[in-house]
């Protein structure tokens, strides 16, 4: 039977659209870095080589290897941990070429070392791209955390995060870091920006 994340993992992928505490166990990503305004041409780019890679993943059945533990499953969504640089923090209004970001894609729990090795021969082999020597492969762990479903465009975030912040301070939690993190259910080539869904998180204590 197919893993679809949609349906076995609602806690962590489809919250309601208010705040809510949730506990985020190990996960495995292809993650990638940068900076600068995610409108841009190469965060588009780096987007791409992270889903080659996924997908390489994905398909290694059909390409005559299957890792050991291997089941069927929905590609997971493109994720981002969002942070600015000390000369952003110090402007009034936000300057999106001073985001500094990972992006990245979870892996299932079958993903090793030799599996990663292979998914990169794969799409070095058939998408070659400079990106790949900046992808990097890792466990995360963001443990106690505040999430909520945000409806709307990214540029109405803050809206969301009003109430992420008010539900910390009236529950006696502090945020364990400034960076928060955002998981994009949404197609944004396809749906409207005031209906676009992303789940926003703080990790907390």
């Amino acid at each position: 039977m197919k893993h679809e994340w949609r349906k076995v993992e609602k806690e962590l992928y489809l919250p309601k659209a208010v705040p809510e505490l949730v506990t985020i166990p190990k996960q495995k990503f292809f993650m990638v870095e940068g900076k600068g305004n995610p409108n841009s041409d190469s965060f588009a780019e780096k987007i791409g080589v992270l889903y080659s890679l996924a997908y390489a993943v994905r398909m290694m059945p059909k390409q005559g290897f299957t890792p050991e533990g291997y089941f069927e499953y929905t590609v997971y969504p493109l994720e981002g941990v969002w942070d600015v640089t000390e000369k952003g923090r110090n402007s009034e209004t936000l300057n999106k070429n001073e985001l500094l970001y990972t992006i990245m894609i979870r892996q299932p729990e079958f993903v090793t070392t030799d599996v990663v090795v292979k998914a990169f021969e794969t799409v070095r082999k058939k998408k070659p791209h400079p990106i790949l020597d900046e992808v990097t492969f890792g466990m995360l762990e963001d443990g106690l955390s505040v999430q909520m479903l945000h409806v709307g465009a990214y540029d109405n975030e803050p809206e969301s995060f009003k109430l992420m912040n008010e539900f910390i301070v009236n529950h006696n939690l502090e945020k364990r870091s400034p960076v928060h993190r955002e998981i994009y259910l949404s197609d944004v080539s396809k749906v409207q920006p005031d209906k676009l869904k992303t789940v926003l998180r703080y990790m907390v204590k």
